[in-house]
């Protein structure tokens, strides 16, 4: 059964004699509601766009920028963002990982959004990011890496990436990390396309948020060369890492870490 969650919201207030601005009080919605208020927002040319990358039915095709102006509201909550990715709806599950509480997410409760992760956007970013700012990214990402299922193993590679992003290098396993290149280096071009591309994202967030490690990514990037990989039908296209690593280095934003992973 959906429990129910609370959320502040701006017009409710009512006047009360120990505040200036009144009493807040606060509205009860459950996932169900949720998704009777997101589904008049769905755009069908934004679904046809998105289908192109794996995307599937059910789906509403909401932008992200209406689910951010839901995120607002609601901020983080742990069951409701569980029971919004049950629902199994493209929409819900992509708005979940933006409401998670990352902090109180299970091993379970990964493995288990992990293995509903049907696509690339789901394993590449939602569960990703999830992953990176629980207690479990690193070491859910180094066993989803190795998994014979490819979008697993997607969600293994961005999670890792994800994780040098929001981690200071203090935190990192360096030398950890520099035999994940070499990883990289033998075996990408031998690898499926989806999970290609991640694994070559994996290079550039290491050479761009890892300062000790910059020289050894641009390095591992240089002996793979350019990376190929058919993505589906859509504009997605393999950055070039050295050349994408070094931009950042001109830009001096090297080893500047993120408040989150997620977008």
């Amino acid at each position: 059964m959906a429990r129910k969650v609370t959320i502040d919201h701006p017009r409710d207030f009512e006047p009360g004699p120990h505040s200036l601005f009144g009493v807040k009080r606060k509205i009860i919605m459950t996932a169900k509601e949720i998704l009777e208020e997101i589904k008049p927002l769905s755009s069908e040319s934004y679904k046809r766009v998105i289908f192109n990358h794996g995307i599937k039915e059910p789906c509403f095709g909401v932008k992200v920028g209406d689910l951010q102006k839901i995120v607002k509201r609601i901020k983080r909550d742990y069951q409701l963002a569980l029971d919004l990715y049950d629902t199994g709806i493209y929409d819900a599950m992509y708005l979940a990982g933006l409401i998670a509480d990352d902090a109180r997410m299970t091993r379970k409760d990964l493995e288990h959004w992990v293995a509903q992760a049907y696509c690339r956007p789901l394993c590449g970013s939602t569960v990703a990011w999830v992953a990176a700012g629980s207690a479990h990214g690193w070491e859910l990402g180094l066993k989803w890496i190795d998994s014979r299922r490819p979008l697993v193993a997607v969600a293994g590679w961005a999670t890792l990436g994800s994780l040098v992003s929001i981690k200071e290098d203090t935190q990192l396993d360096l030398a950890a990390l520099k035999r994940l290149l070499q990883q990289v280096q033998q075996s990408i071009h031998q690898a499926p396309d989806a999970v290609r591309y991640q694994m070559n994202s994996f290079v550039i967030a290491v050479g761009s948020y890892v300062q000790p490690l910059t020289g050894d990514a641009i390095q591992t990037a240089e002996q793979i060369g350019p990376v190929m990989a058919d993505l589906g039908n859509n504009s997605c296209q393999v950055p070039f890492a050295p050349e994408y690593i070094r931009k950042a280095q001109k830009r001096g934003s090297i080893g500047k870490k993120r408040k989150s992973a997620k977008c």
